[in-house]
C-alpha cells in the first residue's frame, strides 16, 4: 500500500513548472472570458450639412449605424440637443455584423422666423459600446429667412 501511495503522490503533486503552467493557463482562460465579445458602434458619418433650407421646411436624413463588434450593440436611448430635431433608431438592438437606420429630422419653423441663420444640432446614441458609450452625430443647417411676400 505504501508503494501505491508514493506512486500516486509523485504523479499528482505539482512541481514548480507544472504550477506555473497551470496558473498561466488559468490566467489566459480568465482573460479570454473577460473579453469574450464587445459591441463596436460605427456611424456612416458623424457630421453632415443640410445646407440652405427655406424657413418652414422640414428636412430629414437617414444614416446607417453598424455593429462591427462581436456582441450585440444595445442602444438604450436616442436624444437630441433641441426640440426642433427628432431622431429615431430602428432597431435599437443591433446584432454583431448588423446595421440599423438612424432617422434624423429637423423642423426649421420650430423656433419661429427669428431663428433664421446658421444652426448646429447634435444627436446622441447612449449605448453599450465601451469605447464610445455616448456616440454623437452633429449636423449644420442654414435656415433662410421667410420670404416677405
Amino acid at each position: 500500500m505504501s508503494m501505491m501511495n508514493t506512486t500516486f503522490r509523485s504523479r499528482f503533486i505539482l512541481s514548480p513548472k507544472r504550477l506555473v503552467f497551470l496558473l498561466l493557463a488559468l490566467f489566459a482562460l480568465w482573460l479570454s472570458a473577460c473579453s469574450a465579445g464587445q459591441p463596436r458602434l460605427a456611424l456612416e458619418t458623424n457630421a453632415f450639412d443640410f445646407g440652405d433650407i427655406p424657413y418652414g421646411e422640414v428636412v430629414s436624413r437617414d444614416l446607417v449605424v453598424k455593429n462591427e463588434g462581436s456582441a450585440p450593440l444595445v442602444v438604450e436611448s436616442v436624444s437630441t440637443t433641441c426640440g426642433c430635431t427628432t431622431a429615431s433608431l430602428e432597431p435599437m438592438t443591433i446584432p454583431p455584423g448588423g446595421s440599423a437606420k438612424l432617422h434624423i429630422e429637423f423642423n426649421s419653423a420650430a423656433h419661429g422666423p427669428e431663428s433664421a441663420g446658421l444652426q448646429t444640432r447634435q444627436v446622441f446614441l447612449a449605448n453599450n459600446d465601451p469605447e464610445q458609450p455616448d456616440a454623437m452625430v452633429e449636423f449644420r443647417v442654414n435656415v433662410l429667412p421667410p420670404s416677405s411676400s
